[in-house]
Formats: structure tokens, C-alpha cells, sequence
């Protein structure tokens, strides 16, 4: 069975990461196709993988500054080329899922939220404190994007959500189902506390 990972960006390591490398262990021959790539940023284990990106790694600076190129990322996922893949796993917040798969290979998402930007709108502008400019443009691109991200999830075969309130923006959202299974914890990070006598 041959194996595709899709991942959004890597260019900042972080629990998206986390959970892409524990996904790659679980299919270690499947290379990882991405909008861009920053090696620096990333874990040794990463590193160590093979990383496909799309045009995007080519665009200058995309790696340190990628908010204004964000109509550019569903054209990037897009434009992979994922025949010949019995199963792709998208590993999405945002644009991954957006992968076109042919009709007879499998596209698994596991979501790890829908974009919160787009669809959390008025606290990401606050958040942010973006300037008078970004403010005027952002409103038609964000509809753009939020009307391109319901399309795009009709075409995943099936939503996997790390968590129930994950699988409840799925369902408001996109209007589809999604099985909840918990990302993997590091439980060597914790310690109990002595028990009492």
C-alpha cells in the first residue's frame, strides 16, 4: 500500500509537527508533500524525511513571511500530483486538505481544527492588531478562503478530529462527520505525585 503524507507548512515546528512526525512513524516510507519548507526550524526527524514542496518554496521569503501569499495556497495543494497513492493522509489546520486525490486513492484528513482565522474572523483581527490596510483587504480574501476551505473538505473521504469540540467545527463548517482520535501524548512529561502514607 503506498502512502502520501500532506502536511500544510514547515516552517516553524511546533504540535502540527508533533503530530506529523508520529504519523510518518506509523508509515515510514511515505514522503511528505508541503506548501514550503524551512529546514532550520524543524527537528532532526524531520529533517531526516522526504519533503516534496510545491511551488511556493521557490517564492521569496515565502518560509519567513508566508500571511501574504494565502491565495496562493490552495493553487499549491492543488497542484500536487498524487496519483499512483493508495492513501493519502492530510495532516490539516488550514490548506492541506486541499489535495486533489484521484478517484480510486483514499483521503484520509485528520484535522487538527478548520482554519480558525477564517472562521474566527474578528478575534484573529484583534489578536493580530492588524494595520487600516490589512483590514480593508483581508475581508474579501478571508470569504474567498472560507468559501474555497467548504469546497475543498467535500473532497476528503473521511475526517478524522483530535477532539470532540474539533469534530463539532467539522460538522458546523462542513457539514460533515468526523471520527475523534486524541494526537499522541508524551506521558514521560509528566510525573505522578508521591502517594501519601
Amino acid at each position: 500500500m503506498k502512502v502520501a503524507l500532506v502536511h500544510d507548512y514547515l516552517n516553524q515546528y511546533g504540535g502540527a509537527e508533533r503530530v506529523l512526525e508520529e504519523l510518518h512513524a506509523l508509515f515510514p516510507s511515505a514522503p511528505v508533500y508541503t506548501s514550503m519548507y524551512w529546514p532550520e526550524k524543524m527537528s532532526p526527524t524531520i529533517r531526516g524525511l522526504d519533503v516534496r514542496t510545491s511551488f511556493m518554496q521557490r517564492l521569496p521569503l515565502v518560509t519567513r513571511n508566508h500571511q501574504p501569499f494565502l491565495l496562493l495556497y490552495p493553487l499549491a495543494f492543488e497542484s500536487f500530483d498524487l496519483s499512483g497513492y493508495d492513501v493519502v493522509i492530510s495532516n490539516s489546520s488550514a490548506f492541506s486538505k486541499g489535495v486533489l486525490t484521484p478517484p480510486g486513492t483514499l483521503h484520509i484528513c485528520y484535522c487538527l481544527t478548520p482554519m480558525r482565522w477564517v472562521w474566527n474572523y474578528h478575534a484573529y483581527v484583534e489578536r493580530e492588531r492588524l494595520g487600516t490596510a490589512a483590514r480593508l483587504v483581508l475581508p474579501a480574501v478571508i470569504s474567498q478562503l472560507r468559501s474555497w476551505d467548504v469546497a475543498s473538505a467535500q473532497n476528503v473521504d473521511r475526517f478524522l478530529a483530535i477532539s470532540r469540540t474539533v469534530a463539532a467545527r467539522i460538522r458546523k463548517y462542513y457539514r460533515r462527520d468526523a471520527t475523534v482520535i486524541y494526537p499522541p501524548v508524551n506521558c514521560d512529561a509528566f510525573q505522578l505525585p508521591p502517594a501519601r502514607v
